[in-house]
């Protein structure tokens, strides 16, 4: 079967593409994607699957249910896009201003759907249950992801499966791990509240903006001197509002910033030494303050034995030219909710251009991708799926001739 389905994905691939671009022309914000959910429910609808839409809000949830009884394996992808102006000069470039797909999310969609299709010619052959689950809101917290797992996108499925098109890999580089992939992604705000002035008189101000900085300068010690240096942190201001007149002392000044941990204890420690130095900081200033800390997305943590599955089977599949072991990234992912849940893994798949000049990271205006790629992460997941549900069937066969 594996071979038809590598037949099957090779002979889409081009639909394949010309989904991606289209969805790339027309990309949609976190919590306002409006065509794109259409646009895949109709599709998974003409291939005959049951389909769920508004899922958990603006999530669409399709199911293959296969010839013979097994398993049920659930695949993910997200669809929605960055607020990002593009700045590449190609024909699918987006047409939606200051819109754009630059994180990778409409390759992940357009190799779930022609996968989908692909499986979907198969249907006798399998033995089990497929769920496509396909996200909204990756990219802004709290996410899709929580909202269609409280919304039964999960119930009844056994393990997930997903991946994120990687465009500094190159094409054919499988990077997987077990344990914390991802990091949790939280953010935090803070108001300090001085005593705004002219600035040739500073002495009859309290002045928010040196409080500020002071305030960011003591930040810094809370990793490098409150964290153990064999664990993980990050903390990084990446606001810091106070505009005013060239001579006038500001009254107040917004900080924003973001915090990356892999453990529970960390996190709530990052927390309480944030708050401790500002009450601090702005105590010995005279000075009033506000603080939030906003939970994001917890880390993504990988499941042993389903992330071993895909590392064993990956260098055997079609266009896989390199399977790495990656070391634990700081960026932050929804999938993290689907694997409290269930079993699962969630890797990386290559998509580097390779002969462009520079290659451009993810969430860059200019960042793209090799488009080959898309139809190794449809071969990888699709591998996974059928051996899966193959794998399940044959111990299930087993524990009922052991019974007999």
């Amino acid at each position: 079967m594996l071979e038809k389905l590598y037949s099957l994905l090779k002979d889409n691939y081009p639909e394949m593409v010309e989904i991606r671009r289209h969805l790339h022309q027309y990309p949609e914000l976190s919590f306002q994607e409006v065509t794109t959910p259409k646009f895949i429910a109709e599709y998974h609808e003409k291939l005959g699957h049951e389909v769920r839409t508004g899922v958990g809000g603006r999530g669409v949830v399709a199911t293959l249910r296969g010839g013979k009884p097994g398993k049920t394996v659930a695949l993910r992808a997200d669809f929605d896009a960055l607020p990002i102006q593009e700045q590449n000069d190609v024909p699918y470039k987006s047409k939606n201003p200051g819109v754009m797909h630059a994180c990778g999310h409409d390759a992940h969609t357009a190799t779930l759907l022609v996968l989908a299709k692909a499986l979907n010619q198969l249907q006798d052959e399998i033995a089990g249950t497929i769920v496509f689950i396909h996200q909204h809101a990756e990219e802004y917290m709290p996410g899709g992801a929580i909202a269609m797992v409280e919304d039964g996108c999960l119930d009844g499925v056994d393990v997930i499966f997903g991946t994120h098109i990687w465009a500094t890999s190159p094409v054919g580089e499988i990077g997987y791990r077990s344990g914390p992939l991802l990091a949790a992604a939280d953010r935090f705000h803070i108001k300090v509240q001085g005593t705004g002035g002219h600035g040739a008189q500073p002495h009859l101000s309290n002045d928010s903006i040196v409080i500020a900085s002071q305030l960011i300068v003591n930040l810094q010690q809370i990793v490098s001197r409150r964290v153990d240096p064999l664990e993980t942190a990050v903390c990084s201001i990446g606001e810091f509002d106070a505009k005013n007149a060239f001579n006038v002392i500001a009254d107040s000044v917004q900080l924003s910033g973001t915090v990356r941990t892999f453990k529970e204890e960390i996190r709530n420690k990052m927390d309480r030494e944030i708050r401790r130095i500002v009450e601090g900081t702005c105590l010995a200033a005279d000075a009033e303050f506000t603080y939030e800390y906003v939970r994001g997305y917890p880390a993504t943590v990988n499941h042993p034995a389903e992330t071993e599955f895909i590392a064993s089977l990956s260098p055997q599949v079609p266009g896989v030219k390199n399977t790495v072991e990656l070391p634990p990234q700081m960026g932050g992912e929804d999938f993290a909710y689907y694997l409290e849940k269930v079993p699962g893994t969630f890797f990386m798949t290559g998509a580097e251009i390779a002969d462009r000049e520079k290659t451009y990271p993810h969430h860059h205006p200019k960042f793209d991708i090799d488009e080959k790629g898309l139809l190794v992460a449809a071969n990888v997941l699709g591998t996974a799926t059928v051996k899966y549900l193959e794998e399940q069937g044959v111990k299930s066969k087993e524990m009922v001739g052991s019974q007999e």
